[in-house]
């Protein structure tokens, strides 16, 4: 029926000239072929995005060392996680307002404001002197930086409704290839008068800064990405013609009566788009605390049951990670989530990712070279696993609202997915902290418990894909 009405629409040429989101359809109707174009520019924004969460990641143990706020070792981990949600807590307090903004003056806009956030507060973060100061640049940051919402609602209004899943996987793909090359980044930048004494002196700006460089590349990078925008095409209908756009919204004029009430209902009662967002905030809070523990578990030493890795060593198992998830999101997982459906894939993968993540225990025995291949291929497919989930669980959320309430609806899934990612980097912190002071426990001890219960966080995640919890929407 979607598909006739915007024949009909064509033929009579009721598009609204001077709407730029008519414009977009019109453009979307006569394209052949993959939209790459229209996935790239989603790619490269969310990218100058995710790099700014996950960057800190590396270094954050030794720049909780180097403020002198920890009174012991094992209380690194503590204060660490508080830092790594300061910037999920300040984006969950502002996603609803950034979606409203969205949905009201378009996407282009807020995506704007998001990318020129980057370049101002995460440039600050590097200049942190003490944890207070770094605490308040990542939440302010988060609470500026509105654009992850919209982008999504972007995502699926600038393709071809078939290559929907294309665009919301490519920002899947920027984000999980942001949370790999952001730590890699970080990894191999961060203190680098010590690393690199031959370019940088312990008197230069980045030896008395040593977390400067990698914030200060982003940010550049961000900064392009900022001036780029003002020359994408805005996807946002303008204009109030109840013929048009409210048919091209609930399926066409004959039935705007019988599904006008659907199209203004309360999204807080769309149950699919709902139970599909606390799915989604479940898997979120594991994938946090995940990424929080796993470089702080690898950077600790040995006798504290980790791997005693430098930040290069993280860079390099992340960034390794992050192009086998770059090529797997943009080849593979089009064709699975085609074959399989977004539900069906998540529940998978989510009850395979159970024993693989309780091998790291085991991991942690190894030693050398065997301890590189074996690691680098359990971070590549869990880092895998859990893009793909989330990238199923957009697609479940972007189709459960119509594009008037996406940017609303995106809003409210950001909001409640950042609180609980907000707890996670503060949870796993502490969770890791505690498991670190108890090595000689009976029961699960050391990381063995921190595994598990990361383990019981995935496990409730996976029951809630089943019916009558978890549904998707149907359209008539």
């Amino acid at each position: 029926m979607g598909e006739e009405l915007v024949e009909k629409l064509l033929k009579k040429n009721e598009y609204i000239e001077g709407c730029p989101g008519c414009k977009v359809d019109q453009y979307k109707q006569f394209q052949r072929g993959l939209p790459i174009k229209q996935v790239l520019i989603v790619w490269i924004i969310v990218l100058s995005t995710a790099l700014t969460i996950s960057s800190l990641f590396p270094f954050l143990y030794f720049m909780i060392r180097d403020f002198h706020i920890a009174k012991r070792e094992e209380d690194i981990g503590y204060y660490a996680g508080f830092i790594g949600s300061s910037y999920m807590f300040g984006r969950a307090l502002t996603s609803v307002f950034w979606g409203a903004i969205s949905d009201r003056y378009g996407r282009k806009p807020v995506i704007i404001i998001g990318c020129a956030t980057v370049v101002v507060f995460n440039t600050l973060f590097g200049f942190s002197v003490n944890f207070w100061m770094a605490i308040t640049t990542r939440f302010l940051l988060g609470c500026f930086n509105g654009l992850l919402g919209p982008i999504k609602a972007y995502a699926c209004e600038t393709v071809r409704e078939e290559h929907q899943s294309l665009g919301l996987s490519a920002v899947s793909t920027a984000w999980g290839t942001g949370l790999i090359i952001g730590p890699a980044l970080g990894g191999f930048l961060a203190q680098p008068a010590e690393k690199y004494p031959g370019i940088f002196t312990q008197d230069s700006l980045f030896g008395r800064f040593p977390y400067l460089l990698p914030c200060l590349i982003i940010s550049l990078f961000a900064a392009v990405v900022t001036v780029a925008c003002f020359w994408i095409p805005e996807t946002l209908h303008t204009h109030k013609s109840r013929d048009s756009y409210d048919g091209l919204e609930c399926g066409g004029k004959e039935e705007t009566e019988g599904q006008e009430s659907n199209c203004k209902e309360n999204l807080l009662k769309n149950w699919p788009l709902m139970s599909s967002i606390i799915v989604y905030c479940i898997f979120s809070l594991h994938d946090m605390a995940y990424t929080e523990i796993f470089s702080l578990w690898a950077e600790s030493p040995r006798r504290l049951g980790g791997l005693s890795y430098t930040t290069q060593d993280v860079g390099t198992v992340l960034a390794i990670s992050g192009f086998g998830l770059l090529v797997f999101q943009s080849s593979i997982y089009p064709v699975v989530e085609k074959i399989t459906g977004p539900i069906r894939l998540s529940r998978i993968l989510g009850i395979i990712s159970i024993p693989l993540l309780t091998s790291y225990h085991y991991i942690a025995m190894l030693s050398g070279v065997t301890l590189s291949i074996v690691l680098n291929c359990a971070s590549l497919v869990k880092n895998v696993m859990s893009i793909s989930i989330v990238t199923g669980l957009f697609i479940l959320q972007n189709r459960a609202v119509d594009q008037h309430q996406r940017g609303a609806a995106n809003g409210i899934a950001m909001t409640l997915m950042s609180l609980f990612k907000a707890v996670g980097p503060a949870g796993g912190g502490m969770l890791f902290s505690w498991g670190q002071k108890r090595q000689h426990a009976n029961f699960l001890p050391g990381d063995q418990m921190v595994f598990f219960i990361l383990n019981v966080i995935e496990a409730i995640a996976v029951v809630l894909t089943f019916k009558p919890f978890l549904v998707e929407r149907r359209n008539n």
